[in-house]
């Protein structure tokens, strides 16, 4: 190889480094995260979260851009302050743990939708029943904690039609919002700070 072979090959190589970007793994820190639900119940709201999942994305914060995103929640977990209440969430007649005992997300496409807003898309599955749902992201940047790690924040916002998972329990009411006890919108809000794992390079 000549030394204008070599040349021109260095260049070429240079250029092509340069539209190599570095994406970030990112592993669902559980203690700084939360994933909430809030439904109508009779004539206000009713809030509850649960308390065990796990969740890994790639992000790469230049472009920005998502991929690789997976969430798993346990779906036993669930809790709203009241034991009786959480039973009942837990039976036959809504989650039916014994034969769902999880539910999960996995990213399908991240666009962004206004400064440091996204429209996240991906398919959900609850009780067996897998749907495309499209959530709300605000990005809440990056920083690095007292101990030097490394984070990112998120928050992620949706709402489901709980009937289109199998979730259609009820019972009639005198008054109130369609004379039922629960409503079938469910909000739920996902705020993660999640602990960056490795650099990967992507093209």
């Amino acid at each position: 190889m000549n030394f204008k072979t070599l040349s021109t090959f260095s260049a070429f190589t240079l250029i092509a480094a340069s539209t190599v970007a570095l994406a970030t793994e990112y592993e669902v820190d559980p203690a700084h995260s939360n994933i909430e639900f809030e439904i109508r119940h009779l004539v206000t709201k009713t809030k509850g979260n649960f308390k065990e999942f796990k969740g890994e994305f790639v992000f790469d914060e230049k472009k920005p851009d998502l991929s690789h995103l997976k969430f798993t929640v346990k779906v036993p977990s669930i809790n709203t302050d009241n034991q009786k209440r959480d039973e009942h969430l837990k039976s036959e007649e809504f989650f039916d743990i014994a034969k769902f005992p999880e539910a999960s997300f996995e990213g399908k496409t991240f666009k962004k939708a206004g400064k440091d807003k996204y429209k996240l898309a991906g398919d959900l599955t609850i009780h067996g029943v897998t749907k495309a749902v499209i959530f709300d992201v605000e990005y809440n940047g990056t920083a690095k904690d007292p101990w030097g790690n490394d984070k990112a924040g998120f928050q992620a916002i949706t709402e489901l039609n709980r009937e289109d998972f199998g979730l259609k329990w009820n019972k009639p009411i005198v008054g109130g919002v369609d004379s039922v006890l629960l409503g079938k919108q469910v909000k739920l809000i996902v705020e993660i700070e999640a602990n960056a794992k490795v650099a990967k390079k992507v093209n």
